[in-house]
């Protein structure tokens, strides 16, 4: 464990602060996760930010949540319904449409392929034609 002044970041030995692979990775795929959440039925915003939480490095808060379901509402990859709540106020659902299952379907398809290739470069032992170890 390091000590540092308070209001000092830790930095890694390239510069960066902890936490930027991680927020680098989740902006490519986190539209795709929330998609993913919606697949089987609808949900309210504080539901997928809980079901994100349970994921580990999925988490994060709702000031990115929020403003991505308002886009995939405005591109229409989901619909949305109010509901009453017995725990308060009305939430709003959110639920994937025809489009936004058509969307999810064509990322399902092309990460498998992604993800192994950026294994095949950055885990060694996994290339092309190398043998598991």
């Amino acid at each position: 464990m390091h000590c540092m002044e308070p209001g000092k970041a830790s930095k890694k030995p390239s510069g960066r602060t902890p936490g930027r692979i991680e927020s680098q990775l989740l902006k490519g795929v986190l539209e795709y996760c929330v998609l993913a959440l919606m697949r089987d039925e609808a949900k309210y915003g504080v539901q997928l930010l809980h079901e994100l939480e349970e994921k580990g490095a999925l988490a994060t808060g709702q000031g990115t949540v929020y403003p991505l379901l308002s886009r995939l509402r405005r591109e229409e990859l989901v619909v949305t319904t109010w509901r009453e709540s017995a725990a308060g106020p009305p939430r709003r659902y959110y639920e994937l449409s025809e489009a936004g299952h058509a969307a999810l379907a064509r990322f399902a398809a092309v990460w498998p392929g992604f993800r192994n290739a950026v294994d095949g470069l950055v885990i060694p032992g996994k290339g092309p034609g190398m043998a598991p170890h």
